[in-house]
């Protein structure tokens, strides 16, 4: 048995909390307890809270997680060539999969109020990574540092954020493909106006 199969099967490990918190959460939402986690995942309550003090963190970190692999399930799918038009259909990938996950649908279901703000919210760990993994998506349009050696390609990770969001967070448009269509359209030619001074080369 190797070391990782010992660690992901470990109930009191990290990578098997945070997946049995991920799966909670594509049902209910941010209405996942310690106590559900700790039944679920058969360990005690006081050893969750001892490591990660409420059942926010424990959302929190899932979410970040659903996130990356959104962007990975994206990469299979419709990898970025790293030009504009492979750039703007992969990140219309990522978006198409966040409004079509479960647990977009179930926090937007169980939290009102906090998927709500998801659309306005200015900084926070989830959009850390959000622009993170969306700059390592722009980095091959400027072979000179990407977006850390462009200031204008720097500013458009949290740009192109802003206008994915709300076509990211529409769990109810799911099953409406007119709808869905439309929202992936205004997403894609808003970010090819974003990215229109890299169209014709990469810089």
């Amino acid at each position: 048995m190797s070391s990782r199969f010992a660690y992901d099967h470990n109930p009191h490990s990290t990578g098997h909390v945070i997946r049995t918190v991920r799966t909670l959460m594509r049902t209910d939402g941010l209405d996942v307890s310690l106590t559900a986690v700790a039944r679920t995942c058969g360990i005690t309550r006081n050893f969750l809270y001892a490591n990660w003090k409420s059942a926010s963190a424990l959302h929190l970190r899932a979410l970040r997680t659903e996130l990356a692999q959104a962007f990975d399930t994206a990469d299979r799918t419709s990898p970025s060539d790293g030009t504009v038009p492979g750039i703007t259909a992969h990140l219309t990938e990522v978006v198409r999969v966040v409004r079509r996950h479960p647990t977009t649908a179930a926090v937007a279901r169980t939290s009102p109020e906090a998927f709500s703000t998801a659309y306005t919210a200015a900084e926070g760990p989830l959009m850390q990574t959000a622009t993170e993994r969306i700059s390592d998506v722009l980095h091959p349009l400027y072979s000179h540092g990407g977006v850390w050696g462009d200031p204008e390609l720097g500013s458009r990770p949290w740009k192109i954020l802003w206008i994915a969001r709300p076509a990211a967070l529409c769990p109810e448009a799911v099953g409406d493909r007119a709808r869905e269509d439309t929202l992936d359209n205004a997403f894609g030619e808003l970010l090819r106006d974003l990215l229109a001074p890299w169209a014709a080369h990469p810089r």
